[in-house]
């Protein structure tokens, strides 16, 4: 360092590198300082390649060897880095390209999937049988089912067996067919009532005629998952009926507490609502006969029949036929009449008896009344409300805060309020309960989640120490490591004295040493005055009016 004066007393830095020193340096300094400076380019190359790593996220996982093999290549086409997790079973690619790569292989129809589909009816061979093609559109079946539903958040995997007979004209009774499925849950997963109940309903929906109870799902530790939805329709409850006692419960807070605030406060009134709900279903069928209207004598006749039947025997009917009819008639002989009796009353009686019927039916019309009711579920069958007030708060001239309770009269306005808003029913067995109590915790905050907790804080301060960690190692090489070196490789070398000075020859060495130091000093000197006077010339062209001063100054001196 080198320093021109001025006439503001001021000093004008000059920096002298010393390029002949490193023409001095031995071959292997050479070679040092090389190396040095490549590692220095190479450290911060590395630095900056791992600061702007990406972060890797997974493209597609449990893929078939077909469908990685055609994802790579197609991967590999799109210049898209890509690697695989630890075990092989996911292909990864950089976080911001996920999206973009799996919108683009989804146009190229990839991944395909392990399970075929339809697609098996596709590549049909020229001359396969029937029983082929049937087997064929089965798997082709249900590989489409499975797929289905492996679309599932909660299914990793999928498989699905159809049981089809086959159908026969000798056969009066048709075999319905039945579904198996097995499914392969992600670990921590479970599927709902309502989750299965659907599988259910689309295995039924997509195979013809296959009834609902011939449907059986299972899952990978064996548990037999379609009963439970059996059990739900033999119940009649699922989880929906629950949420909606919820949903109704919290509306009943709502209004009250929406109804109360403007008089005790917001953080002043708690209210709870439990409600019992029917939710069985009645379904009643009846038929009413009522009786003609007495009132009008004249009655609704809606069919009459009249049977009237006369049979009167003769003298001329005979016997029955026979060896008696057929002999002949034997003499007559002449009937002993009766001493008071009248031959014309004798005429009159009729020999023989005569048959007589007579049937009359009349139908009125009667009233009939059919009732078909159907009782609706979800009727509330009580409502049981629980408000707790808060004591009155109360500012005094000094600033004191007070409490205080609350009339009888304003608790009575309230409970009154309190009926209207949640349709208080007496009849019903409704209950209702308000309290007037301090709180024991007037002003509830929720403290927020502590700074070294938030995922976000989390992966900045990551961030950040990644960043510091990469310049501590760069500084630590350079300051540490570079600097030392290129001192040691810069510096002349030290005179070798020696050992032990005797005679002519440790003077001549000596006085050889002095004298090219001597001249290297000079060298120093000679080559730093020009350095000095090759700047003064140039600070004299590029500044002619400071030059003009410091001279000036030194003619002033002087005199």
């Amino acid at each position: 360092m080198a320093t021109v004066p001025n006439g503001s007393n001021t000093a004008v830095p000059t920096t002298v590198f010393k390029l002949e020193q490193l023409s001095q340096l031995s071959n292997q300094k050479k070679l040092g300082l090389i190396l040095a400076a490549a590692a220095v380019i190479a450290l911060l190359v590395g630095a900056l390649m791992w600061s702007q790593t990406p972060d890797y996220r997974v493209l597609y996982n449990n893929v078939s060897d077909q469908d990685g093999a055609a994802i790579i290549s197609s991967l590999q086409q799109m210049n898209v880095p890509y690697k695989f997790s630890d075990n092989g079973g996911a292909i990864l690619i950089p976080d911001k390209q996920v999206h973009e790569v799996r919108l683009k292989l989804a146009g190229q129809g990839l991944p395909k999937g392990g399970l075929p589909g339809f697609e098996l009816m596709e590549n049909q061979k020229f001359g396969s049988s029937q029983f082929l093609e049937q087997v064929n559109y089965q798997r082709a079946l249900e590989g489409e089912l499975a797929r289905s539903v492996q679309s599932l958040s909660a299914v990793q995997s999928a498989r699905v067996h159809l049981a089809i007979a086959k159908p026969s004209v000798f056969s009066r009774e048709k075999q319905q067919p039945s579904v198996s499925v097995l499914l392969n849950l992600h670990p921590g997963r479970v599927l709902s009532v309502d989750q299965v109940s659907a599988i259910v309903h689309l295995m039924s929906s997509s195979v013809p005629n296959l009834p609902i109870k011939n449907v059986t799902v299972v899952d990978q530790s064996g548990n037999l998952l379609s009963t439970q939805h059996e059990n739900k329709q033999d119940k009649g409850f699922d989880a929906k009926q629950l949420q909606y006692i919820q949903e109704l419960e919290e509306n009943y807070i709502r209004r009250i507490e929406a109804i109360l605030t403007p008089i005790t406060g917001a953080a002043n009134v708690r209210a709870q609502v439990t409600a019992d709900l029917d939710f069985s279903r009645i379904e009643r069928a009846e038929e009413i006969y009522r009786p003609n209207n007495t009132e009008s004598d004249a009655a609704a006749i809606r069919s009459q029949q009249t049977l009237e039947a006369t049979s009167t025997g003769s003298k001329l009917d005979g016997g029955i036929p026979g060896a008696l009819s057929n002999r002949p008639p034997e003499p007559a002989t002449a009937p002993i009449e009766a001493a008071g009796e009248d031959k014309e009353s004798s005429d009159k009686k009729p020999t023989v008896p005569t048959d007589q019927k007579k049937e009359s039916t009349i139908n009125y019309e009667v009233d009939k009344t059919v009732q078909h009711t159907q009782q609706a579920t979800g009727n509330i069958k009580r409502i049981t409300a629980a408000v707790v007030l808060n004591y009155r708060k109360k500012v005094d001239e000094n600033g004191e805060i007070t409490y205080e309770p609350l009339t009888a009269e304003e608790i009575k306005e309230i409970n009154n309020l309190v009926k209207e808003a949640m349709g208080y029913n007496e009849k019903r067995g409704d209950s209702l309960t308000v309290t007037n109590s301090l709180f024991t915790a007037e002003n509830e905050t929720i403290l927020d989640a502590a700074f070294w907790k938030d995922p976000d804080n989390i992966m900045l301060v990551k961030e950040i120490g990644k960043q510091l960690l990469i310049a501590t190692l760069v500084l630590f090489f350079l300051l540490k490591i570079l600097r030392p070196f290129l001192r040691s490789l810069t510096q002349p070398p030290a005179p070798v004295l020696p050992e032990k000075i005797s005679g002519e020859e440790g003077l001549d060495q000596l006085s050889e040493q002095h004298t090219k130091q001597a001249e290297l000093q000079k060298y120093e000197q000679r080559h730093e005055f020009d350095e000095n006077l090759k700047k003064a010339k140039q600070l004299a062209v590029d500044e002619p009016a400071i030059v003009a001063n410091v001279v000036k100054e030194w003619v002033s001196g002087n005199g």
